[in-house]
């Protein structure tokens, strides 16, 4: 996960509820007022599920945990036979994470790795997606750089090979900083030094019929310059907008702005063709001293507000019928990851369940704010007693 203070140009250039019931209860009275509709809501949401950390609750446990939210997409970053197991029989949507690029640009080692840690575990896992990279065109692997598309394709024939490609897609996830224009969204473009890679990467999109995978944290724009970055712009709260003078839309928050640069960069490129994924953005709830907007404040209303709009099937200015798909980072805290302290504090929960914030919805249908003492461990009562506005937010996870 890339955290670059060059994302700062995007603005210029789960506490637990006493039990499920409580949460059926809102629900229905959320529906009733026109929040969400059970029967009918889009399923966009999904989480990242990063193991990091040497105090996680076992994917067991994990597995009842996201069922009872119905929660129906999950990321790892890798292929982890534990976890994949542990969510068999459950319908839950898996994206795993291949292995090192330039082994796997081998057509034979790329069948063996699917062969291990793929074929196995379907059907009984739904294993929908592999993420063969991560961020690797804004990094300065160059062999990684050009084992990236060899990798891809290399994965996908051999799904193709195992019968396999019918059920799971091939992806990788980049950085928004393969855009060197974002602002205004309609002046987006690729880096130049990348159009090498980008190109090929779109057409093998559209060939196969994969999305554009992109991480996008506004929290970084803002701690980049706080003084000039509006954070009810990037927080989702209500604020004047701003005008893209190419299209005269107009964007009330950076995120959605910042996919629209991205499908502008492909329309560049000659590719409407293929659509375009977040497959990770969050905001944390604890930093360093220099880590200004890391509050649990603002990682509670940036979330909350982001599954509000994804929850409505809300889509961008420049795509308004196309819901965004997020990938929320992350379910917990992790305390083994390295830099700054905000990268172990992205989490919607504490290893021992306890949610860091509510996301969950006062009786008037406004986001709520309460604390919470309860947890994985701490009750007698089943462990999937989960924050209400987690469970009915979270039940907008799509398939």
């Amino acid at each position: 996960m890339e955290r670059s203070l060059v994302c700062a140009r995007f603005f210029f250039s789960f506490p637990w509820a006493s039990s499920l019931r409580l949460g059926y209860i809102l629900l229905l009275l959320l529906s009733a007022n026109g929040f969400v509709s059970a029967a009918t809501a889009p399923l966009k949401f999904g989480i990242n599920y990063g193991q990091i950390a040497n105090n996680l609750p076992p994917p067991t446990q994990v597995s009842g945990i996201l069922q009872s939210l119905n929660v129906k997409r999950v990321k790892l970053y890798d292929a982890d036979p534990s976890v994949l197991k542990a969510f068999a029989g459950t319908g839950v949507e898996f994206t795993v994470s291949g292995g090192d690029l330039v082994h796997m640009s081998d057509a034979s080692n790329a069948r063996a790795w699917v062969t291990q840690n793929v074929q196995p575990f379907l059907p009984a896992t739904r294993i929908t997606s592999i993420i063969v990279g991560n961020e690797v065109l804004s990094g300065d692997d160059t062999a990684a750089m050009q084992s990236l598309l060899p990798a891809m394709q290399a994965v996908h024939q051999a799904l193709v090979d195992l019968g396999l490609d019918g059920e799971v897609n091939v992806s990788t996830s980049q950085s928004v900083n393969v855009l060197a224009s974002s602002y205004p969204p309609s002046s987006g473009v690729f880096r130049e030094d990348l159009a090498q890679y980008m190109e090929p990467l779109l057409d093998f999109h559209a060939q196969v019929g994969s999305p554009f995978l992109i991480n996008a944290y506004p929290f970084f724009a803002y701690k980049a310059s706080p003084s000039t970055v509006s954070l009810p712009y990037v927080l989702f709260e209500p604020n004047p907008g701003v005008r893209d003078p190419g299209t005269n839309l107009t964007y009330d928050n950076m995120l959605y702005a910042q996919i629209d640069a991205v499908y502008a960069a492909m329309e560049a490129m000659g590719h409407t063709d293929v659509s375009v994924r977040i497959s990770e953005t969050g905001w944390p709830s604890s930093g360093d001293a220099d880590e200004v907007g890391a509050t649990v404040q603002n990682a509670a209303a940036y979330n909350r507000n982001l599954m509000k709009r994804v929850a409505a099937g809300q889509g961008t200015p420049r795509r308004p019928d196309v819901p965004v798909d997020v990938l929320v980072f992350a379910l917990f805290n992790e305390n083994m990851k390295t830099g700054q302290a905000s990268e172990r504090n992205y989490g919607l929960f504490y290893p021992n369940g306890t949610s860091v914030y509510d996301l969950g919805l006062d009786s008037g249908g406004s986001p709520g704010t309460s604390p919470t003492t309860s947890g994985f461990y701490s009750s007698s009562k089943p462990m999937i007693s989960f924050p209400v506005g987690v469970v009915v937010l979270l039940a907008a996870f799509f398939l």
